[in-house]
């Protein structure tokens, strides 16, 4: 009996072990999540205003095609109008899309200076290059957001990729000579700079241009 009774002691002890071991086995770790897969609009908002893609960077264009300054831009509420119907006039172009959040917060440091500029010889144009069909109620609802009063408009993609030059990001900022040159060109946003960027862009090109106009005899 004495010797029966550590043997028992040592089975149970092993199958409790055993039990243990196949319990753990038994056990399988939840699988992990998918890899999240995110849809990018094919042009990418940028808070900078370097491309970050390592790429060659195209030369600058250095002035808007003549066909470009008469094409006809559908306007956001009704309309058309083109570049050349401002002759005389320093423009400035911005392009933009409502799901760009730099966009949104460019766009009321641009009104400031817009405002600012009333009655002088400057156009403000912002163009999006999305759908007027699809987008139409998102981007309506964005101008209304941010009180957007630059004159409006729907560009076609050939006006966008010509206007961006190779550079696939938004927001740019083109200001436009009357002639057609561009005088400055630059992509992206920095906070709290956007608007201070513009005015001294938009003073170098008025005192430009004034420079040029002949002086009456």
């Amino acid at each position: 009996m004495r010797k029966i009774f550590p043997f028992l002691l040592l089975a149970a002890a092993l199958a409790a072990n055993a039990g243990a071991q196949s319990g753990r086995r038994g056990i399988t770790p939840p699988p992990l999540p998918p890899t999240p897969t995110l849809a990018e609009p094919a042009i990418q908002p940028s808070l900078g205003s370097r491309s970050e893609s390592g790429r060659p960077a195209p030369a600058e264009l250095r002035a808007v095609p003549e066909t470009l300054l008469s094409r006809q831009i559908k306007s956001l509420d009704k309309g058309s109008f083109s570049f050349s119907d401002f002759a005389g006039k320093v423009l400035v172009v911005n392009i933009w899309a409502s799901w760009c959040g730099p966009c949104r917060m460019e766009v009321p440091e641009y009104e400031k200076v817009r405002k600012a500029y009333a009655g002088r010889a400057v156009e403000f144009i912002g163009l999006t290059g999305e759908d007027p069909v699809k987008s139409s109620s998102r981007v309506k609802q964005f101008v209304r957001d941010v009180n957007f009063g630059f004159r409006l408009g729907w560009a076609d993609r050939e006006t966008v990729a010509v206007l961006m030059n190779g550079r696939n990001a938004i927001p740019q900022t083109l200001v436009i000579a009357p002639d057609g040159r561009i005088l400055s060109h630059w992509r992206g946003y920095s906070r709290g700079q956007g608007g201070d960027h513009l005015r001294e862009a938009l003073e170098s090109a008025l005192s430009e241009t004034s420079a040029q106009t002949p002086t009456p005899q």
